[in-house]
Protein backbone atom coordinates (compact mmCIF):
# COMPACT_ATOMS: atom_id res chain seq x y z
CA UNK A 1 0.00 0.00 0.00
CA UNK A 2 1.27 3.40 -1.15
CA UNK A 3 1.40 6.20 1.31
CA UNK A 4 -1.01 8.17 -1.17
CA UNK A 5 -3.48 5.34 -0.45
CA UNK A 6 -3.15 5.22 2.96
CA UNK A 7 -4.15 9.26 3.40
CA UNK A 8 -6.80 8.57 0.76
CA UNK A 9 -8.00 6.11 3.51
CA UNK A 10 -7.98 3.14 1.57
CA UNK A 11 -7.16 -0.16 2.83
CA UNK A 12 -4.90 -2.82 1.32
CA UNK A 13 -4.78 -6.44 2.14
CA UNK A 14 -2.12 -7.41 5.14
CA UNK A 15 -0.36 -10.80 5.62
CA UNK A 16 -2.47 -13.18 7.97
CA UNK A 17 0.78 -14.88 8.81
CA UNK A 18 1.50 -12.08 10.72
CA UNK A 19 -1.58 -10.74 11.58
CA UNK A 20 -2.07 -13.53 13.83
CA UNK A 21 1.37 -13.27 15.35
CA UNK A 22 0.92 -9.62 16.17
CA UNK A 23 -2.94 -10.56 18.04
CA UNK A 24 -1.71 -13.99 19.26
CA UNK A 25 -2.64 -12.69 22.96
CA UNK A 26 -5.88 -12.06 21.64
CA UNK A 27 -6.97 -14.75 19.40
CA UNK A 28 -8.36 -18.14 21.26
CA UNK A 29 -6.19 -21.20 21.05
CA UNK A 30 -8.60 -22.76 17.94
CA UNK A 31 -8.89 -19.36 16.45
CA UNK A 32 -7.05 -18.45 12.99
CA UNK A 33 -6.49 -15.08 11.24
CA UNK A 34 -7.76 -16.16 7.43
CA UNK A 35 -7.91 -12.50 5.86
CA UNK A 36 -6.75 -9.61 6.64
CA UNK A 37 -6.74 -5.88 5.47
CA UNK A 38 -4.63 -2.75 6.76
CA UNK A 39 -5.37 1.07 6.79
CA UNK A 40 -1.96 2.27 7.68
CA UNK A 41 -2.09 1.49 11.22
CA UNK A 42 -5.23 0.12 11.72
CA UNK A 43 -6.45 -3.90 10.95
CA UNK A 44 -9.43 -5.34 9.56
CA UNK A 45 -9.21 -9.06 10.75
CA UNK A 46 -11.26 -11.76 9.50
CA UNK A 47 -11.14 -15.23 11.59
CA UNK A 48 -12.42 -18.20 11.81
CA UNK A 49 -14.69 -17.22 15.08
CA UNK A 50 -15.09 -13.65 14.21
CA UNK A 51 -14.50 -9.99 12.84
CA UNK A 52 -11.82 -7.82 14.63
CA UNK A 53 -11.13 -4.09 14.05
CA UNK A 54 -7.86 -2.88 15.57
CA UNK A 55 -7.60 0.73 16.18
CA UNK A 56 -4.17 2.09 17.06
CA UNK A 57 -4.58 5.32 18.97
CA UNK A 58 -2.33 8.96 19.35
CA UNK A 59 0.69 9.08 18.11
CA UNK A 60 3.21 6.39 19.21
CA UNK A 61 0.25 3.71 18.29
CA UNK A 62 1.26 2.05 22.07
CA UNK A 63 -2.99 2.42 22.60
CA UNK A 64 -4.77 0.25 20.57
CA UNK A 65 -8.75 -0.87 20.77
CA UNK A 66 -9.90 -4.24 19.59
CA UNK A 67 -13.60 -3.89 18.40
CA UNK A 68 -14.45 -7.96 18.68
CA UNK A 69 -17.99 -8.69 15.87
CA UNK A 70 -18.81 -12.39 16.28
CA UNK A 71 -20.24 -13.13 12.70
CA UNK A 72 -23.71 -13.88 13.94
CA UNK A 73 -24.18 -10.23 15.02
CA UNK A 74 -23.80 -8.41 11.59
CA UNK A 75 -27.37 -8.41 10.09
CA UNK A 76 -26.04 -7.21 6.17
CA UNK A 77 -23.52 -5.91 4.90
CA UNK A 78 -23.37 -3.96 1.27
CA UNK A 79 -20.46 -3.53 -1.13
CA UNK A 80 -19.94 -0.79 -3.53
CA UNK A 81 -17.27 -1.57 -6.97
CA UNK A 82 -14.80 0.86 -7.96
CA UNK A 83 -15.85 2.27 -11.26
CA UNK A 84 -14.35 3.52 -14.21
CA UNK A 85 -12.68 6.97 -12.44
CA UNK A 86 -13.73 6.15 -9.09
CA UNK A 87 -10.23 4.72 -7.25
CA UNK A 88 -12.43 2.90 -4.38
CA UNK A 89 -14.65 0.49 -3.17
CA UNK A 90 -16.55 0.54 -0.31
CA UNK A 91 -17.84 -1.99 2.30
CA UNK A 92 -20.52 -1.19 4.56
CA UNK A 93 -21.45 -3.50 7.89
CA UNK A 94 -24.45 -3.24 9.76
CA UNK A 95 -24.50 -4.86 13.41
CA UNK A 96 -27.23 -5.78 15.52
CA UNK A 97 -28.05 -3.27 17.27
CA UNK A 98 -26.48 0.06 15.81
CA UNK A 99 -28.12 2.29 13.55
CA UNK A 100 -25.58 3.30 11.03
CA UNK A 101 -23.21 0.83 9.49
CA UNK A 102 -19.92 0.11 9.84
CA UNK A 103 -17.52 1.62 7.01
CA UNK A 104 -14.21 0.63 5.17
CA UNK A 105 -12.35 1.87 2.20
CA UNK A 106 -10.44 -0.28 0.16
CA UNK A 107 -8.13 0.56 -3.36
CA UNK A 108 -8.92 -0.54 -6.85
CA UNK A 109 -6.28 -3.07 -6.43
CA UNK A 110 -7.73 -4.78 -4.02
CA UNK A 111 -10.64 -7.28 -5.15
CA UNK A 112 -13.77 -6.53 -3.01
CA UNK A 113 -15.24 -9.37 -4.72
CA UNK A 114 -13.06 -11.55 -2.03
CA UNK A 115 -13.85 -9.33 0.55
CA UNK A 116 -17.37 -10.13 0.46
CA UNK A 117 -17.66 -13.81 -0.33
CA UNK A 118 -15.13 -13.89 3.17
CA UNK A 119 -17.70 -11.83 4.96
CA UNK A 120 -20.94 -14.03 3.01
CA UNK A 121 -19.12 -17.07 4.53
CA UNK A 122 -18.69 -16.75 7.76
CA UNK A 123 -22.27 -14.76 7.69
CA UNK A 124 -23.89 -17.32 6.33
CA UNK A 125 -22.98 -20.04 8.44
Amino acid sequence: MGIFDGMMGNASEASAQEVEKELSELLSPSENVEHAYKLIRDLMVFTNRRLIFVDKQGVTGKKISYHSIPYKGITHFSVETAGTFDLEAELKIWISGSVEPIQKTFNKQLNIYKVQRVLADYVSR
